[in-house]
């Protein structure tokens, strides 16, 4: 057993895949209709904004809302534009409302929730983990329903307000002093003292 785990034991771990553009949540603005027909040439026009993380996923979603609430299946309809949808102003961190609608083991929930991010993206990979850990809700049970943008004034949780003082600080304890690079060494007998 030793001799299979000196040889074997390394290849058996999982690598760790490092993070790319296909773990990050975007918008997308998809436009579809059912195809024309001699009865209907002229089709009535849904466009959704969805959140996915690629356009494929975004268009499977998009089929997947439109054939529960219009009844329009893949195989008669057609997709006209898939458009990514950028953020105006991705270096100002802004509130966000987000209405959820999510599917547990007893029934289907309706909720509000708010957070602060720099981006519309950033706040729905929050409503995800939060959901996953908080409710246990998987991807496929949770539907968004809306995320708006919100004034401070307008904000209705705790957790968000209290980040709206102009002299909020933010302090930083055990903080480690370096030494003058005279009495620097790189190994010490006694631990460091944090609390100044």
């Amino acid at each position: 057993f030793f001799f299979f785990f000196f040889f074997f034991g390394n290849r058996c771990k999982m690598p760790i895949r490092p993070r790319t553009e296909r773990d990050v949540w975007k918008e997308f603005s998809v436009i579809g209709r059912h195809q024309p027909t001699d009865k209907d040439p002229h089709p009535k026009l849904y466009k959704m904004k969805l959140f996915a993380k690629n356009d494929i996923a975004a268009r499977s979603r998009f089929w997947y809302y439109v054939g529960v609430q219009e009844k329009v299946k893949k195989r008669t309809g057609e997709i006209l534009e898939t458009r990514l949808v950028r953020e105006r102003n991705p270096k100002t961190i802004k509130n966000f409302g987000v209405t959820i609608r999510y599917d547990s083991r007893t029934g289907t929930h309706n909720l509000y929730k708010e957070y602060r991010d720099l981006s519309r993206n950033g706040a729905i990979k929050q409503v995800y983990n939060d959901m996953a850990g908080t409710y246990r809700a998987r991807f496929r049970n949770i539907s968004i329903i809306s995320v708006d943008e919100l004034k401070a004034k307008d904000c209705k949780r705790a957790t968000t307000k209290q980040f709206h003082d102009a002299k909020i600080r933010f302090p930083l304890p055990h903080r480690i002093l370096k030494a003058n690079k005279a009495f620097r060494t790189t190994f010490s007998a006694k631990r460091p003292t944090t609390h100044v």
